[in-house]
């Protein structure tokens, strides 16, 4: 799971509009930006493998510091903790939020994934295989972006257009990833990763929270 990701991230704005969307799409995709530096200083493991899934090349066979269900259940509460004492937010249903927003990404990567998410340490592996079904799993992510970005502007979608074009520019690189020549290397994959990450949180930031800053319409 990539983009669709992002739909948790657009609908939990519509659930608690003082959440910054950036907040919200770093939130979702926190277990990966913790297992890119893990690759890249050999804590956890990937290798490339074309064609262990019909989508996807990674073959992750050792993630369970950011993947395993115990490890995503710790996560989520430093998320939820971390936004709770930086933000102040007013209400903590807001850090509440956060924490479920990070909680999110592994319940989504269980659907795509092989049986590769432990549940504990590297053991009891488990996941739905939906990367086997390319269009299947492109039809999921294409779905769950559009609808989080539905729920979220639904009633301004006309002074939106920029949002809707980076969403559909975000389905283009899902496509590209499912699609295109797998990574050249397990630290390349894990560096773009990283750089999507930060692209799409500064991006959403200028489109959405830094009009919501400066009181534009």
């Amino acid at each position: 799971m990539f983009v669709g990701h992002y739909g948790v991230s657009f609908a939990a704005k519509r659930v608690d509009p003082t959440i910054p969307l950036w907040v919200l799409f770093l939130a979702v995709q926190f277990l990966d930006i913790l297992w890119a530096p893990c690759i890249l200083l050999g804590i956890e493991k990937v290798r490339i493998v074309p064609g262990i899934t019909a989508s996807n090349p990674l073959d992750l066979y050792y993630m369970p510091y950011t993947h395993s269900l115990v490890a995503a259940l710790f996560w989520s509460c430093v998320g939820g903790f971390a936004y709770q004492f930086v933000a102040r937010p007013a209400r903590r249903q807001a850090s509440a939020v956060v924490g479920l927003a990070v909680f999110s990404h592994w319940i989504l990567d269980f659907v795509v994934h092989r049986p590769d998410l432990p549940l504990y340490d590297n053991s009891a592996k488990v996941g739905l295989g939906l990367w086997n079904a390319p269009a299947l799993a492109f039809g999921l992510e294409a779905a769950l972006l559009f609808g989080g970005i539905w729920l979220c502007l639904r009633g301004r979608l006309a002074r939106s257009l920029g949002t809707l074009v980076f969403g559909v520019l975000m389905l283009a690189i899902q496509a590209y990833v499912f699609f295109g020549p797998p990574p050249t290397s397990d630290r390349a994959a894990a560096s773009m990763a990283l750089i999507a990450y930060a692209v799409f949180a500064t991006a959403i930031w200028w489109l959405q929270d830094r009009r919501a800053v400066t009181g534009a319409a």
